[in-house]
């Protein structure tokens, strides 16, 4: 008898904890996805951070911990011009469809009142086919006797096909921006949609006109959906390789390409792994650049 209550003594004191606290029960019921998503990231940026830190030695790879990789980056400046322009490539993608997109969510959320499902779905169709289909979609729009210059020169615009309009870094940045433009819509539109009308009504019974009710009620209130979509939009942009591979050209290769270049053809994995290291610093210091830039703007 004293055993078993014992045992079940443990148990009631962690069904009490479990009912008076409501964060213990979220806690346990996070802790398994939680857990895997913990082990599925840090061991590939263990991995990465470790392998950084190795060195080619002709066919082999020396895993004598060293800094050469980072120190051979810092001495180069081919690498700061590649990341320097992966990142403006991805803001400028990141701002213009963001620019784009909030309207679209701005619409569907407050002057849709029917079948909004349906509106989402509109939106969203032509991410239903492959990404690569519609890069290569892109590539019939843009190419030197594609649709746009056909339409040119039917027009009377140009007298001959521009080349300039495949295989450049404007050719990336409108393929990023139409490829990724999804993930910019839905969680402004949830932010949007969010938002309680009654703060507007209150603004427009105290004489607040449309852009100014828009300016100091819906968007410092919408910032947390344009933070979501910015992140959700730039992170896979920055390091996206397919699309300057088929589009860009020698002018449009970003930093992806040379990573997968160092993992595939080059087979440098160190210093690709390395590479990839300083990118994800990078990314995480512009990261927060923009999220201090959205506190002051929110402010």
């Amino acid at each position: 008898m004293t055993a078993m209550a014992l045992t079940q003594r443990p148990a009631s004191v962690l069904s009490r904890l479990l009912h008076r606290h409501e964060a213990c029960r979220g806690w346990l019921l996070l802790a398994p996805a939680l857990c895997l998503m913990l082990v599925a990231i840090l061991f590939p940026l263990g991995s990465t951070l470790v392998m950084s830190t190795w060195s080619l030695d002709g066919y082999s790879v020396d895993r004598t911990p060293t800094l050469g990789n980072y120190s051979a980056m810092l001495g180069q400046p081919m690498f700061g011009a590649l990341i320097g322009r992966s990142l403006v490539v991805a803001t400028i993608a990141t701002v213009v469809t963001v620019a784009l997109c909030y309207p679209m969510a701005y619409f569907v959320a407050f002057h849709v009142h029917r079948h909004k499902a349906l509106w989402l779905i509109l939106l969203t169709l032509p991410f239903w086919t492959s990404y690569l289909l519609r890069v290569f979609a892109w590539k019939v729009v843009l190419g030197y006797e594609g649709v746009l210059n056909t339409a040119l020169i039917g027009l009377g615009i140009v007298q001959e096909p521009l080349a300039a309009l495949l295989y450049s870094q404007t050719a990336v940045t409108l393929v990023l921006a139409h490829s990724w433009a999804a993930f910019a819509i839905l969680p402004i539109y949830v932010s949007l949609e969010k938002i309680d009308r009654s703060y507007i009504e209150a603004a427009a019974d105290l004489g607040d006109g449309l852009t100014r009710r828009f300016w100091r009620i819906t968007f410092p209130l919408s910032l947390p959906g344009v933070v979501a979509a910015f992140f959700m939009m730039f992170v896979p942009t920055v390091g996206d390789y397919i699309t300057p591979a088929m589009v860009g050209g020698p002018d449009g290769m970003m930093v992806g390409n040379l990573i997968q270049a160092m993992f595939g053809p080059m087979n440098n994995w160190p210093a690709g792994a390395a590479l990839s290291v300083v990118m994800m610093l990078t990314i995480g210091l512009a990261g927060l650049a923009f999220l201090a830039v959205g506190r002051l703007v929110g402010r």
